[in-house]
């Protein structure tokens, strides 16, 4: 018998209702996909980061000082 556990409390998967089967499996999916967003956010930042500073560094006089975009 699968389960899954809420608030400390286990619950028999099979016993219960469509509905509820079905918010479940909608919250997993917004879960899988608030994971795959985080870590698209995370190459995106680190991207940013080379991306700015390689224009700092392709700058005219440019003195190692930090540039905030």
């Amino acid at each position: 018998m699968t389960t899954i556990r809420i608030d400390d409390k286990e619950y028999a998967i099979d016993s219960l209702s469509q509905a509820t089967k079905e918010q479940l499996a909608s919250l997993r999916f917004v879960d899988s996909e608030l994971a795959r967003l985080q870590a698209q956010i995370a190459v995106l930042q680190t991207a940013r980061i080379a991306y700015a500073k390689a224009v700092q560094e392709s700058l005219p006089n440019f003195e190692g000082d930090t540039v905030k975009f």
